[in-house]
């Protein structure tokens, strides 16, 4: 783990998407985190001491989908699958399918295996499981300001975690999608899909991943604009019921947490996100390819 003093820092960005405002003034302690994203090994490592299983692994309940065949109702999760060409990227649902039998084994269904990838981040872990991991090895995950704080790497209101230029002296800097999204991917320095970490160069806190590779699971709930500390006075524990509440998407009632840092699957034509400031939502309860975390640590 790296340690970080703490501090103060601005957070959020008002020159990408509307979720990632308003710029403010946010203030976070010292805390230790990952160097980088947890992987597949460590991941087996507490599933094997502990007996673990996934929410992905676990049967459905069937009260929870009604109307839905009993037959239908197979454990799984999202998986990415690149369409044949072209298509209307405002329709996520035409690249993501559910995969029956898809896990942290088997990140893309039965047929698929991680054997060969012990140093990739563990992906199709939900906000549950990344948790459990986290008290496993007496850690926590993140707030969504620790882990902006961290992934800034001291460059305060940089657009990267690396400075404000996208490719400096045109090196790729993260793993990121490469190619017409969402049907030709020629790879990041070679990686289709997640890359081992370390891969790719560290920011200037040594933290390495902290966009690109997966997105990653913090503990806020999710708004569609950042929740300014003191501009709602409100008990706090009314409040965090109030942002669960709200941070549902229709006709659900999950809680979304923010999820940061961008994945492998991020182009800039579709979703320029692998930035320190950006976010994204997801129901607590999801698992897919291209979601994995790390911890931090308290210190005294």
């Amino acid at each position: 783990m790296v340690r970080l003093d703490g501090g103060t820092f601005r957070m959020g960005s008002s020159e990408f998407y509307p979720d990632e405002t308003p710029v403010h003034e946010r203030t976070v302690g010292a805390f230790e985190i990952d160097m980088h994203p947890v992987t597949n090994e460590q991941f087996a490592a507490f599933v094997e001491a502990t007996g673990y299983a996934t929410v992905a692994e676990r049967p459905l309940d069937p009260t929870d989908f009604p109307g839905v065949d009993p037959s239908d109702l197979v454990p799984g999760g999202l998986v990415f699958t690149p369409t044949a060409g072209p298509v209307d990227l405002r329709d996520w649902r035409q690249w993501w399918r559910w995969g029956a039998g898809a896990s942290w084994r088997h990140p893309f269904g039965p047929e698929s295996s991680i054997d060969d990838k012990p140093g990739h981040p563990v992906v199709q872990v939900s906000l549950e499981d990344a948790s459990a991991y986290a008290a496993w090895v007496g850690k926590r995950l993140p707030t969504e300001a620790e882990f902006e704080y961290a992934a800034r790497g001291g460059l305060d209101g940089a657009r990267f975690a690396w400075g404000d230029e996208e490719r400096p002296g045109g090196r790729l800097m993260v793993n990121q999608w490469q190619g017409r999204f969402p049907y030709d991917n020629t790879g990041a320095e070679g990686w289709v899909g997640t890359s081992p970490v370390m891969t790719f160069p560290p920011n200037g806190y040594g933290l390495y991943d902290v966009t690109g590779n997966v997105w990653e699971w913090t503990t806020d709930f999710y708004t569609p604009r950042h929740e300014v500390p003191g501009q709602v006075a409100v008990d706090a524990g009314a409040r965090e019921n109030l942002l669960a509440a709200a941070s549902a998407e229709p006709g659900s009632r999950i809680p979304r947490r923010v999820l940061k840092g961008g994945s492998h699957l991020c182009s800039p034509e579709y979703c320029l996100r692998y930035r320190p400031s950006a976010r994204s939502p997801q129901a607590d309860d999801t698992a897919t390819t291209h979601i994995g975390f790390r911890c931090v640590g308290d210190v005294g």
